[in-house]
């Protein structure tokens, strides 16, 4: 006679997996279908639900005159601040995998951005910036260089600048981190082989270190474009998005909606999650990085 399966053998792994796909449909999938559902409503400035609106709030926002200005600074600001970032971190890690006095000591300075909470860190920059009661304008006085305070975040001309500084200043940490680890996963035998080979150090960097240390830099570089991507702390503490929206990305500009539509502003949301999915696909895609597991 056969034997039939016991009920807890056919469901498999599943009741050890069901935890965490419970906690994905909660924390993600539920918050997408519930952005999607309310960005086809209409909703009343007191949240209350007045029916279908259909693709009207999608209309309305892209009929926004102010959109165009914030998808284009909202590009600008990514590609800066997370090519600065992975430029600067390769550098830093590089720096921390040789040996040198005081190592130890500059690797734990490295994570006190990380350490501090990121709108901690862009409204300290904001009071330092500050025109009045701000040291950088009183630093430069003190030295001449400057005949007036400047309202260094007053203007977009101004702040665009030093947001992408704070930005990259907090991504560093995380960044450099990675890029370190994934050196520190180089065998030695490999450069002493290079050596052997009469290869330059050039030579070693580019057709050996970068190679092997592709891995960690594709995690970096995916996790710093999302993250940057939707970075909301740094300018919102620092500029809250103006003047007149002219430092908003589109996270922030979804905040700013939702002050007087909230539709609408779930509709910007729906965008915003597409263009990320979009982002990631594609780079993935370009870079090829299933390579990396051959």
């Amino acid at each position: 006679m056969a034997t039939s399966t016991p009920p807890r053998k056919r469901l498999g792994a599943l009741p050890w997996i069901a935890p965490s796909v419970l906690l994905i449909l909660a924390v993600v999938v539920w918050p997408v279908v519930e952005m999607i559902r309310t960005s086809l409503r209409r909703i009343d400035t007191s949240g209350v639900d007045q029916g279908p609106a259909g693709l009207d709030k999608y209309r309305k926002l892209f009929a926004d005159p102010r959109l165009p200005d914030v998808l284009t600074w909202t590009a600008v600001w990514t590609v800066a601040v997370v090519a600065l970032t992975m430029l600067i971190s390769l550098a830093l890690a590089q720096l921390f995998n040789q040996r040198f006095p005081g190592r130890r000591i500059t690797r734990w300075a490295l994570i006190a951005p990380w350490a501090a909470s990121v709108l901690m860190t862009a409204i300290g920059f904001r009071w330092m910036l500050d025109q009045v009661a701000g040291v950088l304008n009183r630093l430069l006085l003190d030295l001449g260089l400057i005949d007036s305070a400047e309202a260094w975040t007053g203007d977009a001309a101004h702040a665009k600048p030093w947001l992408v500084a704070v930005a990259v200043f907090v991504s560093l940490p995380f960044t450099t981190y990675t890029l370190l680890a994934g050196l520190q996963t180089v065998p030695g035998e490999v450069y002493e082989a290079a050596r052997v080979d009469g290869a330059s150090r050039p030579q070693t960097y580019l057709r050996i270190t970068l190679p092997l240390l592709r891995p960690a830099f594709l995690v970096a570089l995916v996790i710093n474009l999302i993250n940057v991507f939707n970075s909301f702390p740094i300018i919102w503490g620092m500029t809250q998005g103006g003047p007149n929206a002219d430092t908003a990305t589109t996270t922030v500009f979804m905040y700013m909606l939702r002050s007087y539509d909230v539709a609408e502003s779930a509709a910007l949301s729906v965008v915003n999650f597409a263009a990320v999915i979009v982002m990631v696909l594609v780079f993935l895609k370009v870079s090829g990085w299933k390579e990396t597991d051959r």
